[in-house]
Protein backbone atom coordinates (compact mmCIF):
# COMPACT_ATOMS: atom_id res chain seq x y z
CA UNK A 1 0.00 0.00 0.00
CA UNK A 2 2.71 2.36 1.16
CA UNK A 3 5.02 1.79 -1.97
CA UNK A 4 1.42 2.27 -4.40
CA UNK A 5 1.12 5.54 -2.39
CA UNK A 6 5.08 6.71 -3.30
CA UNK A 7 4.09 5.91 -6.70
CA UNK A 8 1.13 8.53 -7.37
CA UNK A 9 3.27 11.14 -9.46
CA UNK A 10 3.29 14.62 -7.99
CA UNK A 11 1.09 17.63 -8.82
CA UNK A 12 2.75 19.40 -10.86
CA UNK A 13 4.22 16.09 -13.09
CA UNK A 14 1.12 15.83 -13.95
CA UNK A 15 -0.06 19.39 -14.64
CA UNK A 16 2.61 18.97 -17.60
CA UNK A 17 1.29 15.95 -18.59
CA UNK A 18 -0.26 16.24 -22.63
CA UNK A 19 -3.92 15.15 -20.93
CA UNK A 20 -3.54 17.88 -18.49
CA UNK A 21 -2.75 20.80 -20.97
CA UNK A 22 -5.42 18.77 -23.60
CA UNK A 23 -8.48 18.84 -21.06
CA UNK A 24 -7.05 22.29 -20.22
CA UNK A 25 -7.73 23.58 -23.54
CA UNK A 26 -11.27 21.70 -24.07
CA UNK A 27 -12.69 22.27 -20.69
CA UNK A 28 -11.56 26.11 -20.51
CA UNK A 29 -11.21 26.15 -17.06
CA UNK A 30 -8.96 27.90 -14.98
CA UNK A 31 -5.44 26.51 -14.65
CA UNK A 32 -6.35 26.71 -10.97
CA UNK A 33 -9.66 25.14 -11.48
CA UNK A 34 -8.92 22.24 -12.78
CA UNK A 35 -5.67 21.36 -11.06
CA UNK A 36 -8.15 21.55 -8.09
CA UNK A 37 -10.33 18.70 -9.87
CA UNK A 38 -6.71 17.28 -10.36
CA UNK A 39 -6.11 17.03 -6.72
CA UNK A 40 -9.54 16.14 -5.64
CA UNK A 41 -9.60 13.11 -7.76
CA UNK A 42 -5.87 11.93 -6.48
CA UNK A 43 -7.44 12.33 -2.52
CA UNK A 44 -10.08 9.98 -3.65
CA UNK A 45 -7.49 7.76 -5.46
CA UNK A 46 -5.24 7.95 -1.80
CA UNK A 47 -8.56 7.00 0.30
CA UNK A 48 -9.40 4.16 -1.73
CA UNK A 49 -6.09 2.95 -1.66
CA UNK A 50 -6.00 3.25 2.10
CA UNK A 51 -8.81 2.10 2.66
CA UNK A 52 -8.18 -1.58 0.46
CA UNK A 53 -11.00 -0.19 -2.35
CA UNK A 54 -8.71 0.61 -5.23
CA UNK A 55 -9.43 -1.46 -7.79
CA UNK A 56 -8.20 0.51 -10.36
CA UNK A 57 -4.37 0.03 -12.13
CA UNK A 58 -1.26 -0.03 -10.30
CA UNK A 59 0.10 4.07 -9.51
CA UNK A 60 3.30 4.54 -11.62
CA UNK A 61 1.67 2.81 -14.57
CA UNK A 62 1.00 4.52 -18.30
CA UNK A 63 -2.12 2.66 -17.42
CA UNK A 64 -3.05 4.41 -14.24
CA UNK A 65 -2.13 8.09 -15.74
CA UNK A 66 -4.77 7.32 -18.55
CA UNK A 67 -7.76 6.28 -15.99
CA UNK A 68 -6.79 9.23 -13.89
CA UNK A 69 -7.27 11.60 -16.96
CA UNK A 70 -10.19 9.83 -17.96
CA UNK A 71 -11.93 9.87 -14.56
CA UNK A 72 -10.86 13.71 -14.20
CA UNK A 73 -12.98 14.17 -18.05
CA UNK A 74 -16.46 12.43 -16.58
CA UNK A 75 -15.95 14.92 -13.91
CA UNK A 76 -15.21 18.26 -15.64
CA UNK A 77 -18.24 17.17 -18.36
CA UNK A 78 -20.53 16.53 -15.01
CA UNK A 79 -19.05 19.57 -13.38
CA UNK A 80 -19.80 22.09 -16.45
CA UNK A 81 -23.17 19.97 -17.72
CA UNK A 82 -26.20 21.58 -17.13
CA UNK A 83 -28.44 20.24 -14.15
CA UNK A 84 -31.24 21.29 -15.42
CA UNK A 85 -32.30 19.64 -19.09
CA UNK A 86 -35.00 19.06 -21.27
CA UNK A 87 -37.10 15.41 -20.36
CA UNK A 88 -40.11 14.64 -22.15
CA UNK A 89 -43.27 14.23 -20.24
CA UNK A 90 -45.11 10.70 -20.95
CA UNK A 91 -47.28 10.97 -17.72
CA UNK A 92 -49.94 12.86 -18.91
CA UNK A 93 -50.52 15.35 -16.25
CA UNK A 94 -50.48 19.01 -17.93
CA UNK A 95 -49.21 21.14 -15.41
CA UNK A 96 -46.35 18.90 -13.62
CA UNK A 97 -44.96 20.59 -11.31
CA UNK A 98 -42.03 18.23 -10.52
CA UNK A 99 -41.39 18.71 -14.59
CA UNK A 100 -42.02 22.82 -14.98
CA UNK A 101 -45.64 22.89 -15.07
CA UNK A 102 -46.74 25.06 -18.32
CA UNK A 103 -44.94 24.96 -21.58
CA UNK A 104 -44.72 27.39 -23.00
CA UNK A 105 -46.22 28.40 -26.90
CA UNK A 106 -43.78 29.02 -29.90
CA UNK A 107 -44.50 32.37 -30.18
CA UNK A 108 -44.08 33.01 -26.12
CA UNK A 109 -40.40 31.31 -26.85
CA UNK A 110 -39.13 33.27 -29.91
CA UNK A 111 -40.19 36.62 -27.86
CA UNK A 112 -38.01 34.85 -24.97
CA UNK A 113 -35.17 34.54 -27.10
CA UNK A 114 -35.36 37.85 -28.76
CA UNK A 115 -35.69 40.04 -25.32
CA UNK A 116 -32.66 38.30 -24.25
CA UNK A 117 -30.18 37.87 -26.95
CA UNK A 118 -30.76 42.04 -27.36
CA UNK A 119 -30.96 45.15 -25.38
CA UNK A 120 -34.92 46.22 -25.21
CA UNK A 121 -37.17 48.72 -24.32
CA UNK A 122 -38.12 47.05 -20.90
CA UNK A 123 -38.09 50.95 -19.15
CA UNK A 124 -37.83 53.05 -22.11
CA UNK A 125 -40.47 55.14 -23.75
CA UNK A 126 -39.67 54.85 -27.28
CA UNK A 127 -41.80 57.72 -28.80
CA UNK A 128 -41.39 60.34 -25.86
CA UNK A 129 -37.37 59.26 -25.89
CA UNK A 130 -37.58 58.95 -21.72
CA UNK A 131 -37.94 56.47 -18.83
CA UNK A 132 -40.98 54.12 -18.94
CA UNK A 133 -42.42 51.56 -17.09
CA UNK A 134 -41.54 47.73 -17.00
CA UNK A 135 -45.09 47.24 -15.75
CA UNK A 136 -46.64 48.68 -19.03
CA UNK A 137 -45.65 45.74 -21.52
CA UNK A 138 -48.13 43.40 -20.17
CA UNK A 139 -50.65 45.57 -18.09
CA UNK A 140 -52.72 46.64 -21.59
CA UNK A 141 -53.33 42.95 -22.87
CA UNK A 142 -54.44 42.24 -19.12
CA UNK A 143 -56.48 44.90 -18.97
CA UNK A 144 -58.10 44.29 -22.46
CA UNK A 145 -58.47 40.23 -21.55
CA UNK A 146 -59.93 40.72 -17.82
CA UNK A 147 -61.64 43.91 -18.33
CA UNK A 148 -59.59 45.25 -15.38
CA UNK A 149 -58.81 48.79 -14.69
CA UNK A 150 -55.05 48.39 -14.02
CA UNK A 151 -52.81 45.42 -13.58
CA UNK A 152 -49.06 44.31 -12.88
CA UNK A 153 -47.02 41.06 -12.61
CA UNK A 154 -44.49 40.51 -9.74
CA UNK A 155 -42.35 36.60 -9.76
CA UNK A 156 -45.04 34.54 -8.38
CA UNK A 157 -48.83 34.51 -7.05
CA UNK A 158 -47.12 33.94 -3.50
CA UNK A 159 -45.69 37.04 -3.39
CA UNK A 160 -48.70 38.51 -5.12
CA UNK A 161 -51.30 37.50 -2.04
CA UNK A 162 -48.02 38.85 0.19
CA UNK A 163 -47.72 42.47 -1.60
CA UNK A 164 -51.50 43.05 -1.71
CA UNK A 165 -51.60 41.53 2.05
CA UNK A 166 -48.69 43.92 2.96
CA UNK A 167 -49.46 46.97 0.97
CA UNK A 168 -53.35 47.34 1.61
CA UNK A 169 -53.68 45.61 5.42
CA UNK A 170 -50.44 45.64 7.18
CA UNK A 171 -51.69 46.17 10.95
CA UNK A 172 -55.35 46.07 10.09
CA UNK A 173 -57.97 43.11 10.03
CA UNK A 174 -57.90 40.60 7.03
CA UNK A 175 -61.48 38.55 6.75
CA UNK A 176 -60.88 34.79 5.96
CA UNK A 177 -62.96 31.89 5.94
CA UNK A 178 -61.82 29.28 7.88
CA UNK A 179 -62.69 26.75 5.08
CA UNK A 180 -60.54 28.96 3.14
CA UNK A 181 -56.99 28.69 5.06
CA UNK A 182 -55.46 26.78 2.49
CA UNK A 183 -52.08 25.38 2.19
CA UNK A 184 -50.60 25.45 -1.33
CA UNK A 185 -47.49 23.24 -2.57
CA UNK A 186 -44.11 23.60 -0.53
CA UNK A 187 -46.46 24.57 2.85
CA UNK A 188 -47.12 27.93 1.86
CA UNK A 189 -50.45 28.66 3.65
CA UNK A 190 -52.00 31.87 4.01
CA UNK A 191 -52.54 32.12 7.29
CA UNK A 192 -48.52 31.88 7.64
CA UNK A 193 -48.38 34.68 4.40
CA UNK A 194 -50.87 36.81 6.27
CA UNK A 195 -48.90 36.64 9.36
CA UNK A 196 -45.51 37.51 7.56
CA UNK A 197 -47.47 40.52 5.98
CA UNK A 198 -48.30 42.03 8.91
CA UNK A 199 -51.87 41.65 8.04
CA UNK A 200 -54.09 40.48 11.08
CA UNK A 201 -56.18 37.14 10.47
CA UNK A 202 -59.51 36.71 11.50
CA UNK A 203 -61.13 33.97 10.54
CA UNK A 204 -65.42 33.20 10.24
CA UNK A 205 -67.33 30.52 9.69
CA UNK A 206 -66.11 26.68 10.32
CA UNK A 207 -64.04 24.47 7.87
CA UNK A 208 -67.33 23.52 6.00
CA UNK A 209 -70.06 26.24 6.68
CA UNK A 210 -69.65 29.83 6.45
CA UNK A 211 -71.98 32.27 5.89
CA UNK A 212 -72.68 35.72 5.03
CA UNK A 213 -74.04 37.13 8.25
CA UNK A 214 -70.34 35.89 9.61
CA UNK A 215 -68.50 37.94 7.45
CA UNK A 216 -71.14 40.82 8.13
CA UNK A 217 -70.62 40.54 12.28
CA UNK A 218 -66.75 39.86 11.75
CA UNK A 219 -66.59 43.53 10.18
CA UNK A 220 -64.91 46.36 12.51
CA UNK A 221 -63.38 49.54 12.16
CA UNK A 222 -59.85 47.52 11.96
CA UNK A 223 -61.23 45.73 9.04
CA UNK A 224 -59.12 46.62 5.61
CA UNK A 225 -59.92 43.19 3.57
CA UNK A 226 -62.55 40.84 2.69
CA UNK A 227 -60.43 38.31 1.37
CA UNK A 228 -62.01 34.96 -0.60
CA UNK A 229 -59.61 32.49 -1.70
CA UNK A 230 -60.18 30.04 -4.28
CA UNK A 231 -60.17 27.05 -3.21
CA UNK A 232 -58.30 25.76 -6.25
CA UNK A 233 -56.26 22.64 -5.09
CA UNK A 234 -58.96 20.71 -3.07
CA UNK A 235 -62.85 20.69 -2.83
CA UNK A 236 -65.33 20.30 0.07
CA UNK A 237 -67.96 18.01 -0.32
CA UNK A 238 -71.32 17.19 1.42
CA UNK A 239 -72.59 19.22 4.31
CA UNK A 240 -71.26 22.74 2.80
CA UNK A 241 -72.02 25.99 2.57
CA UNK A 242 -69.64 29.20 1.40
CA UNK A 243 -70.66 32.66 0.46
CA UNK A 244 -70.65 33.46 -3.48
CA UNK A 245 -68.00 36.27 -4.93
CA UNK A 246 -70.90 38.79 -5.49
CA UNK A 247 -71.95 38.74 -1.65
CA UNK A 248 -69.00 39.64 -0.30
CA UNK A 249 -68.12 42.15 -2.88
CA UNK A 250 -71.98 43.68 -2.28
CA UNK A 251 -70.92 43.77 1.47
CA UNK A 252 -67.51 45.34 1.30
CA UNK A 253 -69.46 48.08 -1.31
CA UNK A 254 -71.42 49.25 1.79
CA UNK A 255 -68.47 49.14 4.03
CA UNK A 256 -66.19 52.32 3.37
CA UNK A 257 -62.68 51.83 3.02
CA UNK A 258 -62.51 47.60 3.17
CA UNK A 259 -61.41 46.29 -0.57
CA UNK A 260 -62.67 42.67 -1.48
CA UNK A 261 -59.93 40.93 -2.88
CA UNK A 262 -60.07 37.49 -4.46
CA UNK A 263 -56.84 35.03 -5.02
CA UNK A 264 -57.85 32.73 -7.66
CA UNK A 265 -54.61 30.84 -7.89
CA UNK A 266 -54.99 28.98 -10.69
CA UNK A 267 -55.71 31.91 -13.09
CA UNK A 268 -58.45 30.95 -15.82
CA UNK A 269 -58.47 33.40 -19.05
CA UNK A 270 -60.11 30.64 -20.89
CA UNK A 271 -63.34 29.19 -20.15
CA UNK A 272 -62.95 25.40 -19.64
CA UNK A 273 -66.25 24.98 -18.45
CA UNK A 274 -67.71 25.00 -21.80
CA UNK A 275 -66.06 21.83 -22.12
CA UNK A 276 -67.27 20.22 -19.69
CA UNK A 277 -63.63 20.64 -17.98
CA UNK A 278 -63.74 21.57 -14.26
CA UNK A 279 -65.83 24.30 -12.47
CA UNK A 280 -62.69 27.42 -12.29
CA UNK A 281 -64.38 31.05 -12.59
CA UNK A 282 -62.61 32.83 -15.32
CA UNK A 283 -60.85 36.12 -14.37
CA UNK A 284 -62.68 38.63 -16.43
CA UNK A 285 -66.09 37.25 -14.80
CA UNK A 286 -65.06 37.83 -11.39
CA UNK A 287 -63.42 41.73 -12.22
CA UNK A 288 -66.73 42.17 -14.35
CA UNK A 289 -68.97 41.00 -10.27
CA UNK A 290 -66.76 44.06 -9.03
CA UNK A 291 -63.72 42.46 -7.18
CA UNK A 292 -61.48 45.29 -6.12
CA UNK A 293 -58.52 43.29 -6.35
CA UNK A 294 -57.71 39.53 -7.97
CA UNK A 295 -54.47 37.36 -8.19
CA UNK A 296 -53.66 34.50 -9.90
CA UNK A 297 -50.69 32.55 -11.27
CA UNK A 298 -49.28 33.02 -14.51
CA UNK A 299 -47.55 29.25 -14.86
CA UNK A 300 -50.76 27.11 -14.19
CA UNK A 301 -54.11 27.08 -16.08
CA UNK A 302 -52.88 30.53 -18.09
CA UNK A 303 -49.82 28.59 -19.48
CA UNK A 304 -47.29 31.39 -18.97
CA UNK A 305 -44.72 31.66 -16.94
CA UNK A 306 -44.16 31.85 -13.85
CA UNK A 307 -45.58 34.94 -12.32
CA UNK A 308 -48.27 36.63 -9.77
CA UNK A 309 -50.52 38.54 -11.98
CA UNK A 310 -52.84 41.28 -10.20
CA UNK A 311 -55.69 43.14 -11.51
CA UNK A 312 -58.29 44.84 -10.41
CA UNK A 313 -59.52 48.57 -9.66
CA UNK A 314 -57.03 51.28 -10.58
CA UNK A 315 -56.31 53.16 -7.47
CA UNK A 316 -55.99 49.96 -5.65
CA UNK A 317 -53.11 48.60 -8.30
CA UNK A 318 -51.25 52.29 -8.27
CA UNK A 319 -51.01 51.80 -4.56
CA UNK A 320 -49.10 48.29 -4.89
CA UNK A 321 -47.07 49.66 -7.95
CA UNK A 322 -45.87 52.52 -5.56
CA UNK A 323 -45.08 50.09 -2.28
CA UNK A 324 -41.76 49.51 -1.99
CA UNK A 325 -42.00 46.05 -1.73
CA UNK A 326 -42.90 46.45 -5.48
CA UNK A 327 -39.58 46.18 -6.56
CA UNK A 328 -38.41 43.14 -4.27
CA UNK A 329 -40.77 41.11 -6.23
CA UNK A 330 -40.91 42.24 -9.57
CA UNK A 331 -39.95 40.18 -12.78
CA UNK A 332 -37.36 40.37 -15.32
CA UNK A 333 -37.86 41.54 -19.12
CA UNK A 334 -37.91 37.46 -19.80
CA UNK A 335 -40.79 36.63 -18.01
CA UNK A 336 -42.62 39.96 -18.78
CA UNK A 337 -41.70 38.41 -22.58
CA UNK A 338 -42.72 34.82 -22.13
CA UNK A 339 -46.42 36.48 -20.73
CA UNK A 340 -46.26 38.86 -22.96
CA UNK A 341 -46.42 36.55 -25.83
CA UNK A 342 -48.64 34.06 -23.91
CA UNK A 343 -51.25 36.85 -23.17
CA UNK A 344 -51.33 38.08 -27.17
CA UNK A 345 -53.00 34.87 -28.19
CA UNK A 346 -55.14 34.93 -25.66
CA UNK A 347 -56.10 38.68 -26.84
CA UNK A 348 -56.37 37.25 -30.39
CA UNK A 349 -59.23 34.88 -30.01
CA UNK A 350 -60.14 31.08 -29.05
CA UNK A 351 -58.13 29.61 -32.28
CA UNK A 352 -55.42 31.10 -31.63
CA UNK A 353 -55.49 30.48 -28.12
CA UNK A 354 -55.19 26.85 -29.00
CA UNK A 355 -51.44 27.55 -29.88
CA UNK A 356 -50.83 27.61 -26.13
CA UNK A 357 -49.52 23.67 -24.90
CA UNK A 358 -51.88 23.85 -21.72
CA UNK A 359 -54.66 25.01 -23.54
CA UNK A 360 -54.24 22.78 -26.63
CA UNK A 361 -53.38 19.78 -23.92
CA UNK A 362 -56.16 20.24 -22.04
CA UNK A 363 -58.71 20.35 -25.21
CA UNK A 364 -57.29 17.26 -27.14
CA UNK A 365 -59.88 14.82 -28.45
CA UNK A 366 -60.33 11.24 -27.04
CA UNK A 367 -59.89 10.06 -31.05
CA UNK A 368 -57.18 12.08 -31.72
CA UNK A 369 -55.34 10.60 -28.42
CA UNK A 370 -56.73 6.89 -29.51
CA UNK A 371 -55.58 7.61 -32.90
CA UNK A 372 -52.10 8.55 -32.59
CA UNK A 373 -51.41 5.85 -29.42
CA UNK A 374 -51.96 3.20 -32.15
CA UNK A 375 -49.96 4.29 -34.91
CA UNK A 376 -47.21 4.87 -31.92
CA UNK A 377 -47.53 0.69 -30.94
CA UNK A 378 -47.56 -0.02 -35.03
CA UNK A 379 -44.13 1.57 -35.30
CA UNK A 380 -43.07 0.22 -32.43
CA UNK A 381 -43.48 -3.34 -33.21
CA UNK A 382 -42.54 -2.73 -36.42
CA UNK A 383 -39.17 -1.86 -34.78
CA UNK A 384 -38.61 -4.31 -32.29
CA UNK A 385 -40.29 -7.07 -30.87
CA UNK A 386 -38.93 -6.50 -27.22
CA UNK A 387 -42.47 -5.45 -26.33
CA UNK A 388 -46.22 -6.28 -26.20
CA UNK A 389 -47.99 -3.71 -25.85
CA UNK A 390 -52.22 -2.75 -25.68
CA UNK A 391 -53.86 0.72 -25.92
CA UNK A 392 -56.66 1.38 -23.55
CA UNK A 393 -59.12 4.56 -22.30
CA UNK A 394 -58.11 6.03 -18.80
CA UNK A 395 -57.71 9.37 -17.22
CA UNK A 396 -55.19 11.84 -17.25
CA UNK A 397 -54.91 15.00 -14.27
CA UNK A 398 -54.20 18.22 -15.00
CA UNK A 399 -51.56 18.65 -12.51
CA UNK A 400 -50.49 21.58 -10.61
CA UNK A 401 -52.45 21.41 -7.89
CA UNK A 402 -55.62 22.76 -10.56
CA UNK A 403 -58.55 21.23 -10.81
CA UNK A 404 -58.22 18.11 -8.01
CA UNK A 405 -61.24 17.05 -8.64
CA UNK A 406 -61.08 16.69 -12.73
CA UNK A 407 -60.31 13.47 -14.96
CA UNK A 408 -59.39 13.93 -18.12
CA UNK A 409 -60.43 10.87 -20.44
CA UNK A 410 -57.43 9.84 -22.19
CA UNK A 411 -56.03 6.66 -24.17
CA UNK A 412 -52.66 4.94 -22.70
CA UNK A 413 -49.94 2.61 -23.97
CA UNK A 414 -49.36 0.02 -21.55
CA UNK A 415 -45.73 -1.76 -22.37
CA UNK A 416 -44.50 -4.90 -21.18
CA UNK A 417 -40.69 -5.67 -22.25
CA UNK A 418 -39.35 -9.38 -22.65
CA UNK A 419 -37.14 -9.24 -19.50
CA UNK A 420 -37.64 -5.56 -17.91
CA UNK A 421 -40.32 -5.09 -15.08
CA UNK A 422 -42.57 -1.91 -15.29
CA UNK A 423 -39.78 0.20 -12.89
CA UNK A 424 -36.73 -1.34 -14.43
CA UNK A 425 -38.36 0.23 -17.74
CA UNK A 426 -39.25 3.46 -16.22
CA UNK A 427 -35.62 3.81 -14.46
CA UNK A 428 -33.64 2.74 -17.47
CA UNK A 429 -35.91 5.20 -19.49
CA UNK A 430 -35.48 7.97 -16.80
CA UNK A 431 -31.92 7.53 -16.34
CA UNK A 432 -30.26 6.43 -19.45
CA UNK A 433 -32.53 7.97 -22.14
CA UNK A 434 -31.23 11.78 -23.35
CA UNK A 435 -33.90 13.19 -22.95
CA UNK A 436 -34.98 11.46 -20.29
CA UNK A 437 -38.36 9.88 -20.42
CA UNK A 438 -40.81 10.34 -17.53
CA UNK A 439 -43.80 7.99 -17.71
CA UNK A 440 -46.08 6.32 -15.20
CA UNK A 441 -46.50 2.60 -13.37
CA UNK A 442 -49.81 2.07 -12.46
CA UNK A 443 -51.04 -1.24 -10.93
CA UNK A 444 -47.61 -2.67 -12.07
CA UNK A 445 -47.77 -1.63 -15.77
CA UNK A 446 -45.70 1.07 -17.83
CA UNK A 447 -47.84 3.48 -19.02
CA UNK A 448 -47.03 5.96 -21.61
CA UNK A 449 -49.86 8.95 -22.43
CA UNK A 450 -49.44 10.90 -25.43
CA UNK A 451 -51.69 13.95 -24.33
CA UNK A 452 -48.25 15.15 -22.87
CA UNK A 453 -45.93 14.29 -26.03
CA UNK A 454 -45.20 16.47 -28.88
CA UNK A 455 -45.29 14.49 -32.51
CA UNK A 456 -41.44 15.17 -32.72
CA UNK A 457 -41.31 14.10 -29.13
CA UNK A 458 -42.82 10.33 -30.17
CA UNK A 459 -39.85 10.05 -32.47
CA UNK A 460 -37.31 10.05 -30.12
CA UNK A 461 -39.64 8.18 -27.15
CA UNK A 462 -39.78 5.38 -30.44
CA UNK A 463 -35.87 5.47 -30.55
CA UNK A 464 -35.30 4.99 -26.83
CA UNK A 465 -37.91 2.33 -26.78
CA UNK A 466 -35.67 0.42 -29.64
CA UNK A 467 -32.31 0.86 -28.48
CA UNK A 468 -33.18 0.16 -24.94
CA UNK A 469 -30.35 -1.92 -22.90
CA UNK A 470 -31.95 -4.59 -20.77
CA UNK A 471 -28.74 -4.93 -19.27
Amino acid sequence: MKEWLRSIPAVHELQNHGEFLDLLNESQLDHSQLTKQLKNTLEQIRYSIINDQWQGAIPGTTQFIDELFTTMKVKVKKQLSYTIEKVINATGTILHTNLGRARLSKKAIRHVVETAHNYSNLEYKLNEGERGSRHSHVETLLKDITGAEAAMVVNNNASAVYLVLRALAKNKEVIVSRGQLVEIGGSFRISSIMEESGALLKEVGTTNKTHLYDYENAVSAETAIVMKVHTSNFKVVGFTKSVETEELIELTKRLEGVVFYEDLGSGVLYDFRKHGIGEEPVVKEVIELGADVVTFSGDKLLGGPQAGIIVGKKCVIDRLKKHQLARVVRVDKMTLAALEGTLIDYARSETAMRNIPTIRDLLVSLNELDERSKAFVTKLLQRTNRFQAKVFQDASQVGGGTMPDVLLPTMVIALKHESLTAEQLARKLRTESKPAIIARIQKDEFLLDLRTVTPEEEDILLEALQNINPS
